[in-house]
């Protein structure tokens, strides 16, 4: 059989984590900065862990197991 391919875009939007879990980076703070206060911005800047409902989902499209 041949190699499954991880998808590009997953493995460029996705880290793991030292514990195994799935960092992501918030959306909404790549243009039209100048509208949105800086509190949000600042807020948009931290990395959090991806939701229960989509591990499965992220976890394929990066071939983990």
């Amino acid at each position: 059989m041949p190699k499954v391919k991880t998808n590009a875009a997953s493995k460029k939007r996705f880290a793991l984590t030292g514990t195994g879990k799935i960092k992501r980076k918030h959306a909404y703070h790549s243009h039209i900065l100048t509208k949105k206060t800086k509190k949000r911005k600042r807020n948009l800047d931290h990395t959090t862990l991806v939701a229960d409902a989509n591990i499965k989902q992220v976890r394929e499209l990066l071939n983990l197991r």
